[in-house]
């Protein structure tokens, strides 16, 4: 029997009638390469088919199954639902009985001429809440409810359900207006109307209506006679348009009324769904945090909040005796704290009448005791031994608009995950204040017995000087016992500081930070960026529950994505790869020194990873920086004038130099046209310095051993033989010769012997001069280079 079930492959492909061909054999397979189509393909391809898509689309309106209805085959078939698979025609009673248990979908009726819109409350359509899905026996005045033609949604009895009633007693309108009544309800397909009857039993209370309507799936807008509800669909589509697309209420809400009528939108229920959607997001964090099955539990700071799986937490991901297998430098927290000056919060007309669902359990502190503390703490401003830095001086302080001109947030290093209780807001700039107390609450938060932490923040030089006593003089202020922190600025940032920064705060210093940059809540604030005019507005409450959301969405897809296999084991073997590169280079370095010196390195590296501070000054850059191009022309314009010199002739050797400069980026003929302009005034005021020597525009330079620093050698001497005689170039070649192609004449195109000869000495003593200048402009922007690429790749 179990044989029987298997395929036989053989006959199936003859059932198939395929030309025998042995699919072994390479030759038979096509050896061309497959063509990829693109979109431009595609829709080539449509484009022929246009029309007939058109007409099958307008054919689609007109009156299906010939008017006939489908399920009774009796009566006119009118109807028809834009929301079923197909094409369908029933009458009014035979669509609400196909439609018992789909009562959010669109239908039409023919009206003659076409079909229009209308809804299945007009067709007849009645829900039913409680008593099984059955009209409650109260409410019914026939005792045979079967002969008046209802039909239920069948259930359990005392099973709340859906259930729909065709040509009853409540036909009445008299009787309808007093039984039941009519309700919005939202779902994803628009906004709907139907009319409602509920438990009207003995002892039923009309207060709990409401809980009748969530055992339905319908979230009520209001607790005493609701008139609106929500679907748990529509409710949970906006958080996940509001998460992945940052949809606000607003755009959500007008996609609905586009759906129900795109020409004549009603029915408004935007302030609805706002308050509805705050509640439904706290029921789903509390559920999913296992808060549901202890519904009067507490959950505590931060209780509400994911955090990262892979940072050492201790309870929770090492084992008991984790301190016996590893050190403290493998172990220690790594965190980057940063702010984000576009999260502004305006004020409040009436902050006290704010409820808050949610304060203090996701990632945002709680809003009294973080007040408390901003009222104990004294702001003073203390002086920068760096750069002025802008986050902590003049950030949006002048802003008096805003209950908060920005949000500070702590995060994991590594993986980017906000730790949970840390993100506070900021009044004026980046102060002490502010950012202390998030770097507080994340070092206390899942770190007991870890004795080394370290704190990555853009001003870390200034902000490390004197954080301890600040903590010291706080109540508000706490931080784990024998605590070490070591302070340290990001690669990116670490560039605008100060050179004396660069050993103490960089990361490279720091044993067990491998290859971190620093920055990663630089890419964290991105999407936040496009929510925050969102939130701009919205309440205290309301901003820090959709601050929190965002926040807990962004550590949920770090946490699944974080264990990926390829991801990992490609990083693996890079690693790998590089860290073999690195020794070999290491070990051919060291053999290649002096060992006595190379044990004192050793010795003092040490000394400086166990001493930090000063001791890091060791990788200091130490050396006096060479003149610049403009240093040395001023010194030269400053020295005395020599017997030999002519007063302007630096000023007209720095021109001939920024000329030549400027032949290296000409593109265009304009600038060809101002440039040659400025080589024939060049040449022309060369004639004052150089006694009436003839100055050819279309002389090549020669290099001058002399003027390199060796010899002349006897072709400089033979070039400048008056019997050789003068070379001029050709008249076409000169008017045809571009501009950035044209020869400078300088003095070292001339040579020295030829320059003393002439007496004019001087000269060329000063375009070396120059020339030195320029090249260490040359230099020192290429180390500037070859930093800005370490820095980015």
């Amino acid at each position: 029997m179990a044989s029987s079930q298997h395929l036989n492959l053989s006959d199936f492909h003859d059932s198939l009638d395929i030309p025998n061909s042995d699919w072994n054999n390479v030759d038979d397979v096509p050896q061309s390469r497959r063509h990829t189509k693109s979109q431009n393909d595609y829709i080539r391809e449509w484009l022929p088919w246009r029309a007939d898509y058109l007409n099958i689309i307008l054919e689609g309106e007109q009156l299906a199954k010939g008017g006939i209805c489908e399920e009774c085959c009796e009566a006119e078939g009118s109807v028809q639902c834009m929301s079923c698979a197909g094409v369908h025609a029933w009458c009014g009673p035979c669509a609400v009985k196909a439609h018992r248990s789909l009562p959010f979908h669109k239908v039409q009726r023919w009206n003659g001429a076409h079909y229009q819109s209308t809804s299945l409350m007009e067709l007849g359509f009645l829900w039913h809440i409680g008593h099984g899905g059955d009209p409650c026996p109260h409410n019914w005045s026939d005792p045979d409810p079967e002969e008046s033609g209802y039909v239920t949604g069948g259930g359990p009895p005392n099973h709340r359900s859906v259930a729909f009633l065709l040509g009853s007693p409540y036909d009445d309108p008299v009787i309808r207006k007093s039984s039941w009544f009519q309700m919005t309800i939202v779902h994803t397909e628009g906004i709907f109307c139907h009319e409602v009857s509920v438990c009207k039993c003995p002892g039923s209370d009309p207060n709990d209506w409401h809980l009748d309507l969530l055992c339905q799936r319908l979230f009520p807008a209001s607790i005493s006679k609701p008139k609106t509800a929500f679907t748990f669909d529509v409710l949970d589509h906006f958080l996940i348009d509001a998460l992945e697309c940052k949809t606000s209420a607003m755009s959500f809400h007008q996609k609905l009324k586009g759906f129900t009528n795109n020409a004549f939108p009603e029915r408004d229920r935007y302030r609805e769904l706002m308050r509805v959607s705050c509640l439904w997001r706290d029921l789903k964090h509390r559920k999913w945090f296992c808060f549901g099955h202890d519904p009067g539990g507490d959950p505590g700071d931060g209780g509400l909040a994911l955090f990262c799986p892979a940072c050492p937490q201790p309870g929770l991901n090492l084992p008991a005796d984790w301190k016996v297998w590893y050190d403290r430098d493998t172990i220690m927290r790594q965190y980057v704290m940063d702010g984000n000056f576009t999260a502004q919060h305006m004020k409040m007309n009436k902050p006290e009448l704010d409820v808050a669902l949610s304060d203090g359990k996701g990632y945002m502190v709680s809003e009294l005791p973080y007040h408390s503390h901003l009222q104990q703490s004294l702001y003073s401003k203390e002086r920068s031994t760096c750069s002025n830095h802008r986050a902590i001086n003049a950030a949006n302080i002048n802003k008096s608009n805003l209950q908060s001109t920005g949000i500070g947030a702590t995060a994991c290093a590594w993986h980017g995950c906000f730790v949970p209780h840390s993100v506070v807001d900021f009044q004026k700039g980046e102060r002490y204040m502010n950012t202390d107390y998030s770097i507080c609450n994340a070092l206390a938060y899942g770190s007991e017995r870890i004795t080394k932490a370290l704190v990555i923040y853009d001003v870390g030089c200034q902000w490390s000087v004197n954080f301890r006593s600040r903590v010291k003089n706080s109540p508000s202020l706490l931080l784990p016992p024998a605590l070490e922190i070591v302070p340290a600025v990001g690669k990116f940032h670490l560039a605008a500081h100060k050179l004396s920064c660069f050993p103490r705060y960089s990361l490279n210093f720091v044993k067990g930070t491998g290859h971190l940059d620093g920055e990663i809540l630089e890419t964290l604030w991105a999407p936040f960026n496009k929510i925050s005019p969102t939130a701009r507005s919205m309440t205290q409450a309301h901003r820090q529950e959709v601050y929190d959301d965002h926040m807990r969405d962004s550590d949920w897809k770090k946490l699944v994505g974080i264990g990926k296999v390829p991801s990992l084991l490609k990083k693996y073997k890079t690693f790998n790869k590089y860290l073999e590169e690195m020794n070999e280079a290491y070990e051919w370095l060291t053999a290649v020194l002096d060992p006595d010196k190379v044990s004192g390195w050793e010795l003092d590296a040490l000394r400086a990873e166990a001493d930090r501070g000063e001791a890091l000054d060791i990788y200091l850059l130490k050396g006096d920086k060479a003149p610049t191009f403009h240093e040395v022309q001023l010194q030269l314009t400053k020295n005395p004038k020599s017997p030999s010199g002519s007063v302007g002739s630096v000023a007209w050797l720095a021109e001939g130099i920024s000329i030549e400069d400027s032949q290296q980026e000409v593109k265009i003929s304009e600038k060809r046209q101002r440039l040659s302009a400025r080589i024939e005034k060049f040449h022309s005021n060369g004639q004052a310095y150089f006694k009436g020597l003839e100055v050819d525009g279309t002389f090549t330079p020669q290099d001058d051993p002399t003027f390199c620093g060796k010899e002349e050698e006897e072709e400089d001497m033979e070039f400048w033989d008056d019997d050789e005689g003068d070379w001029e170039a050709p008249e076409e070649e000169l008017k045809d010769l571009a501009s950035e192609l044209m020869s400078i004449w300088m003095p070292s195109s001339i040579g020295s012997a030829k320059l003393t000869e002439l007496g004019l000495d001087d000269p060329l003593k000063e375009e070396r001069e120059l020339r030195i200048g320029q090249a260490n402009d040359c230099l020192d922007q290429l180390r500037t280079d070859l930093g800005n690429k370490a820095l980015l790749y």
